[in-house]
Order: structure tokens, then sequence, then C-alpha cells
């Protein structure tokens, strides 16, 4: 058979594509035969590697030995910097790395990120190979950097490896040497939530609050990625819950804006600061809010965050020597902004329930309810109405060492209960069917809703026939307001129509729910 090129992507010939196989198969019969019909055992494939490469990675020994009486370069590098001792280090074939010394290999030899023999079997979790690395060569660095400046037990940290990190401990390196990024192996250890490995660097005593290049401690990284044991370790171990990076963000920024709440939780209990502003003013409630995690934003209600605070997103340096910053961009938004302009009514609802400053306004002197009206949220324009006039009920009604609303449930989402489903259908039929075009705002007026409301509800415009809307929605506003004070509704819609000329239905209202005399709350539909 003619040796043509394995193919047009590789270099090697037929017969030395063969002869690799058969190394890497450890197959020395089939090596013997291509050896003696002349084949080319120092032939290198596409990235440089030759036979020898593949036997120390394979760490097939009987191939290794035969290769060694006909190719003595054993230092030779593949296009990555790996020669057959890395490769051996790599994968952990001890025997394959004895052969290869004792054959005069230079062990001080590094591929092209720096990685040394003992980088390679720290990173891979060969602890046998790093102990023949330690215990039987001379002049190894155990603290010897790669590219990146990490040691080997900055490698062996990054990738969990426990029994190697326990070794390299016991073997007296150092634990507290930053790579260039200025990662400590608690840092690199908690970043991947490697719990065990974290543990026993802990122990070593190292700076637990020791912070890399962007000011980030192991906290900050543990947090980020919501390893909650590793957190909760660190915690555990002292470490300073309120530390910030030098964005000003803290542990409780982290886990806000990634939506991790055990981990919250966590930060929580142990005394974070709740109300802590990066440096673009957001606290953690922003951070939870605008990427939409209800149950952190849960948890920061509950634990009694400020929820007037208002951000400044958008700062522009002027001048980063002196950290100056132009507060020309920013929005000014609270967190209530923030779940109004995308429409989040869920989040809006918890924070409505649990009392905000409706009258609080953005760079643009928005409030909440003019943001959401303008981004179209009908039924979060709806709720907030409902909040408005359920805050004003309540300083009006409740005394101020009463607690509010104890034990009463209150929604401000639309209303879909069975036992007002009559009403809901009168109110429904009153303004699609009776009112007139301006009749709705008379009553709306009638009823104290401020022009701010009626601006809001008009803001939604279908049709020249948008008032029916209009009307039906300011009317399922006062009845959630009726049914939160208590009130009969027939006889407020009875003098709400008085009130504004349409004595006509007032009657008719009147009239059907005196023949209502099983329920006197209840009118039929006119």
């Amino acid at each position: 058979m003619e040796d043509d090129l394995v193919s047009e992507g590789d270099i090697l010939l037929c017969s030395e594509k063969e002869f690799h196989d058969a190394v890497k198969m450890n197959d020395t019969g089939k090596m013997q035969e291509l050896i003696k019909k002349g084949v080319n055992v120092k032939a290198k494939n596409k990235v440089d590697r030759k036979a020898l490469h593949w036997a120390a990675g394979a760490g097939t020994e009987q191939a290794l030995r035969l290769l060694l009486d006909h190719d003595t370069d054993v230092d030779e590098r593949d296009i990555f910097g790996m020669n057959a001792l890395l490769l051996a280090s790599w994968f952990g074939h001890l025997k394959i790395l004895q052969v290869l010394v004792s054959c005069g290999a230079k062990f001080n030899c590094e591929n092209k990120d720096g990685l040394s023999m003992l980088h390679c079997a720290a990173q891979r979790g060969h602890t046998r190979v790093l102990e023949f690395i330690m215990e039987d060569l001379e002049d190894v660095r155990l603290d010897r950097v790669d590219k990146s400046g990490k040691t080997a037990l900055h490698l062996a940290a990054e990738h969990g490896q426990l029994e190697v990190v326990e070794y390299l401990i016991g073997m007296g390196c150092s634990h507290g040497l930053k790579d260039k990024e200025e990662n400590t192996a608690m840092h690199l250890a908690a970043r991947p939530g490697h719990t065990e490995v974290l543990q026993r660097v802990v122990e070593t005593g190292a700076g637990i609050d020791e912070r890399n290049i962007d000011g980030l401690t192991a906290l900050h990284v543990a947090a980020d990625g919501g390893h909650y044991e590793c957190v909760k370790l660190l915690l555990e171990s002292g470490c300073n819950v309120n530390s910030l990076t030098h964005k000003n963000m803290s542990g409780l920024h982290f886990v806000a804006r990634r939506g991790f709440d055990r981990e919250a939780g966590l930060l929580l209990e142990a005394g974070v600061d709740i109300n802590a502003v990066d440096n673009q003013q957001n606290t953690p409630l922003h951070m939870a809010v605008l990427n939409n995690h209800s149950q952190v934003v849960r948890l920061l209600i509950d634990a009694d965050c400020d929820l007037d605070m208002t951000d400044c997103k958008g700062y522009r340096a002027v001048s980063s020597a002196n950290r100056f910053w132009s507060r020309g961009s920013q929005r000014q938004q609270t967190a209530l902004h923030i779940a109004a302009e995308h429409g989040w009514q869920d989040l809006a609802e918890m924070m409505l329930i649990s009392g905000v400053n409706l009258t609080m306004t953005d760079k643009q002197g928005k409030t909440c309810l003019e943001v959401a009206a303008r981004g179209n949220h009908v039924i979060l324009v709806d709720m907030i109405i409902k909040a408005d006039r359920f805050y004003k009920w309540e300083k009006d009604h409740m005394g101020s060492d009463q607690d509010p609303w104890v034990g009463r449930p209150l929604s401000f989402k639309q209303d879909h209960q069975p036992e007002t489903q009559h009403l809901r259908s009168v109110v429904w039929s009153l303004a699609t069917r009776s009112l007139c075009r301006g009749e709705w705002k008379l009553l709306a007026q009638h009823w104290d809703f401020s022009d701010a409301h009626i601006r809001a509800i008009e803001q939604q415009w279908t049709g020249m026939k948008s008032f029916k809307e209009h009307g039906h929605r300011m009317l399922l506003i006062w009845l959630h307001g009726v049914g939160v004070a208590g009130e009969n509704p027939t006889k407020g819609l009875y003098e709400g129509l008085v009130e504004i000329g349409r004595t006509d239905l007032a009657e008719c209202v009147r009239q059907k729910a005196n023949a209502e005399s099983s329920s006197p709350r209840v009118c039929s539909a006119m």
C-alpha cells in the first residue's frame, strides 16, 4: 500500500499514524514491525506531537521503553509547550515519570502557560506524582508560580483537589500568596464552591478578608457563585460580613443580583448592612428588583429594608484619579419605580403592602404611578392607585398606636373572588352601558380620586370609547376601597350618582338593592 498522508488536515504518513496508534495501545509488536519497515519514530503530527508524547500521556510503559531505544530526545515540546515529562505529570503516570527522569529528562521544564510538573500534578490531583516530585527530585520550588502567578496550591484549590491541598500544606507551602489578579487560594476555592478545600485553607490561618484586584474577598466570590456552604463556612469563621469591594458592593449585593435567597438569608442573619449602597447608589433591594428576584425581595422587605431609597444609575466618571463622579446621568429611582417601569406586579405588590412613599419622584420628576402609566402597565397603575387610596384611608381611620391591618388579608391586585363577582358585574354594566363621557371623572372626583390618579387612568388610550374602560377601572378601584373600609357599595354608588346629577341611575340602584332583601349590600345589574 502506498504510504500517503493520512488526510489533508494532517501531516503524518499512514505508516506514521499507524505507529502513533500502536504506541497509544502499547502494542510493541506492531511498533517493532513498523520500525523494521523504516517508519520515522520521531515523526510529528500537526500539533508537533511525536510517539514519545503519546506514550507519556497514555502511560504505555513498554512502548515508552522501546521508543527510548530509538528516540532519546525526551525534552521535545509540542505546540502547547508540553513535553513527555509534563504529559506524564498531567495524566498522573508515575512509572512513566520515573523512567523519563532516569533517562535524563529535564525536570525543571514548563509549558507555554508556565506550568511545571508540580503545577500539572497539583491541578489534576495526582498526589503520588507530587510525592515523587517533592521527595525524589532536587531543587523543586514548592511555591513556584506559572504565568498567571498561580502556585501549585492555587491550582489545587481552584480545581477542588483536597488531598493535594492537604499534602502541599503539610509540605510547608505558603498559604497567603496571591496570583496576578491578587486571588489567594481562599478566593480560588470559594469561587467554584469547593467547601472542603476552603475549610482546609481557612484552617491555616490565612487572611480570611484578603481582597483581590477588584476588592473582592472570598465571601464576595462565594456569594456571587451562590455557594451556600462556602458562605456559611466563611461567616462562621469570622469574616467581615460588611466588607465592600472597590465598587462598594457587599456580599448582599451579589446574592441580590443573582437571586440567591438562601445565601441572602445567611448574610441577613449575620448582620449584613441591608441598606448598603454601591458606587451607583444601588441597594441590594434595587438589584433584586431590577433582576426580578421575588424571593430575595421578600427577604429584604421582611428584614425591614428601606423601600424609599433612590439609586443613581449610570454615573459618568469625570476624574478617576480623585474618584469624582458626575451626577448628571443618575435616574434616582426607588425600587418601586423599577418595578413600575418593568410592569412587575408581584414585586410591586410586596412593596405596596409593606408601605412605600408614593410621592417619591425620579430624576425626571415622575412618581412610580406616572412611570407605570407611561409604560402602559394598566394593572400596575390600578394597583398603585388602590394602595395610595388605602394609605390615606388607613391614616384617617387607624390610630397611631395601632398596628394597621393586623390579621386582615390585603391585596392590590385585580379582584377575582367569587363573592364579589356580582358587584363587579354591576360596575362593568354601569361603566359600559350607563355612564356618559366624562361622568366617570365626576364620580372619581366625588370619591376623592386625585388629579394624578385620573391622569394615570386616562393615559391608556384605546380609541374614542376609551372612557368606558377608564370608568370601569375607576369603579373597580373604588370598589376595592369600599371593601377595605367595610362600607356599603350600594349606598356609595347611590350617593355618588346623585352627586353627579344621575338620579335616574341612582334610583335604579336603590330599587334593585331594595329588591335584594337577602343581602342589603348587593345590587343587581342595571
